[in-house]
């Protein structure tokens, strides 16, 4: 409006004016309407009512013969949050093949509940890529675990790092990888599970083969031993293997223990359980708080696996949680736990009744105090009672007052430590148990007092004894001595001895499968021994790796392999080559 220029005067300015003032026009830069709403806004129950009318419509549509569903591309436009300002918007364009089925995955591990069956899943997976608009309000209903998710909100960091989180991606990353290493790891797998080998384009190279110790004389049908794989990871890489186990239930499963990277002092401890399905990570890793010097898994419950440890506790983990801390029970405050190292666990089936019928599994173990115990349940904790104290024996002289006379007597005192035992494979109520001392004591659950025999031939500790699996007379005993003897537990003496070098032997272990065959091993080499060839060489040696020190033996009860672990913490499986026994199960030890 033009404005007129006017004098002011002194009664102009005495008037009252009346001004009013009032809002101007509202301009909106920004509006985005929101997608969920509070149960309790107001407009709540008129958008359940036209979202159920939705639905409706949606389920009405399917079989209806105009409508078809195929596959589109829409392209978004770039969004803005009312938080940021900016001038322009700089677009890329990229692309990536993305396979229908690998976003069917990723959409069936976000959903929420269980979907029974394929059909369903199908169904639910279509419904929610192509039916439901972006532009659907959802509803919520309490938390946030009952939000509905739509398409569009996939995309959010904060859901992604959701999705890599859940069980349910974690179990289907396992089960790839799983997958992909037993396609990479095919030759070694079959060679393992005596299966025909498939012969591939560009396959890993199979390692050679270890000829025996007689030099390059030998055929090519001679014994050998081929190195399959082993068995290592960043965490048991520089321990030393103190101990292994085969899963009763499952042959597939090892536990094995590890010491610390000082064996001597008092570290924490490791266990892994490494299984076929898997040769580059354990399946179960449990954290100890002292070196693990012994464990062995239950017959009646695989799941549970008993660890004994340097500082004379003995723990029962649960293999089936995926808590790396899971204990079931633990000695650790039992007044009766040993007081030095358990040197070696074993679950037994003991006889209820004198028919036999009735058992029951017991854990025994052995310890560096000289006590072999008996560890049971009970309400309030894990106890133990003593089957049996390991008194030490002396030869002592007397002198008498007119004349000297030589006296050989027992004479009981301190507690020798107990160093491995073994039950004998047909009666459980007698067992073998090495000394430290270098004494062997054969030992009956029903007399705790005295020892049922005494042999003696080793003069340094005597690290393992085994009963043959097939002749329930026969035993071994490997010593620090550098030798290996075989018993029969009605002589006094050994019938045979075995020396190929001059290291201590840590372990001995019988075939499960030839009566006749044994491995042992020594600080510099894996030994395998078969009696039917040779009583003064092992028909193969496998020499240690420069600076390494092989430590425990195992026969795997399932192919002809056999497992060795070493001071480095790696578990090496060797597959024995042109092997041949005769088919005999009982051998004639009459000599």
């Amino acid at each position: 409006k033009d404005t007129a220029t006017e004098q002011v005067t002194e009664d102009m300015l005495k008037e009252v004016v009346d001004i009013f003032i009032s809002e101007t026009d509202t301009f909106s830069l920004l509006d985005i309407p929101g997608t969920c709403v509070s149960v309790d806004a107001d407009d709540a129950d008129a958008i359940i009512a036209r979202n159920s009318q939705y639905e409706e419509v949606c389920r009405n549509r399917a079989g209806h013969g105009k409508d078809v569903d195929r596959s589109v591309q829409t392209l978004n436009g770039a969004t803005k949050n009312k938080q940021v300002q900016s001038n322009s918007l700089i677009m890329v364009d990229a692309g990536k093949s993305v396979m229908l089925m690998m976003i069917f995955i990723n959409v069936l591990n976000t959903m929420t509940g269980n979907i029974p069956n394929h059909r369903t899943a199908i169904t639910s997976f279509l419904a929610a890529l192509f039916k439901y608009p972006a532009e659907r309000q959802t509803f919520v209903s309490g938390s946030l675990k009952e939000v509905e998710v739509d398409g569009n909100s996939l995309n959010t960091e904060l859901e992604w790092e959701l999705i890599v989180l859940s069980e349910k991606f974690q179990h289907c990353l396992l089960a790839m990888e799983k997958s992909i290493l037993r396609n990479n790891s095919q030759p070694q797998l079959a060679a393992y599970r005596q299966l025909a080998v498939l012969e591939e384009p560009g396959c890993p190279v199979k390692p050679d083969l270890v000829e025996p110790r007689k030099g390059g004389t030998e055929s090519s049908q001679s014994p050998a031993l081929e190195c399959l794989w082993v068995f290592s990871c960043e965490l048991s890489r520089g321990r030393s293997v103190s101990c292994m186990a085969w899963n009763r239930k499952n042959p597939d499963l090892l536990a094995v223990g590890y010491g610390g990277f000082d064996f001597g002092n008092q570290t924490p401890g490791l266990v892994c359980c490494w299984s076929i399905k898997n040769l580059k990570w354990p399946e179960r890793v449990i954290h100890c708080d002292s070196t693990v010097t012994s464990l062995d898994f239950s017959a009646s419950s695989p799941s549970q696996l008993a660890v004994g440890t340097r500082d004379g506790s003995i723990t029962i983990y649960s293999v089936h949680s995926q808590d790396n801390r899971s204990q079931i029970v633990s000695s650790r405050e039992s007044p009766s736990r040993h007081m030095g190292p358990v040197w070696q666990l074993r679950w037994m089936q003991q006889e209820l009744s004198s028919s036999g019928e009735e058992k029951e599994e017991a854990l025994l173990s052995v310890g560096a105090d000289g006590r072999i115990s008996k560890w049971f349940f009970f309400k309030h904790g894990f106890d133990c009672t003593d089957v049996m104290k390991l008194k030490r024996i002396q030869n002592t002289k007397k002198a008498g007052r007119n004349k000297t006379e030589t006296m050989t007597g027992s004479v009981l005192t301190a507690l020798t430590p107990g160093l491995c035992f073994d039950f004998h494979p047909t009666d459980s109520s007698i067992y073998l148990t090495g000394t430290w001392e270098g004494l062997i004591h054969k030992c009956s659950f029903s007399n705790t007092q005295q020892f049922v025999e005494t042999y003696s031939k080793h003069f340094c500790p005597v690290n393992c004894v085994a009963w043959s699996p097939f002749n329930p007379d026969v035993f071994l005993s490997c010593s620090s001595d550098w030798t290996i003897q075989l018993w029969k537990q009605d002589h006094s003496k050994p019938l045979l001895g075995f020396t190929s070098a001059q290291k201590a032997v840590c372990d001995v272990k019988w075939s499960p499968k030839w009566a006749t065959v044994f491995g042992a091993v020594n600080e510099e080499q894996l030994e395998i021994w078969d009696l039917n060839l040779s009583i003064l060489d092992p028909v193969i040696v496998q020499p240690a790796a420069p600076g390494v020190r092989m430590t425990s033996l195992l026969f795997s009860s399932q192919t002809d392999c056999v497992v060795v672990g070493d001071s480095v913490g790696e578990v090496a499986v060797y597959q024995l080559k042109n092997f041949s026994v005769a088919e005999r199960s009982q051998v004639n030890f009459s000599w």
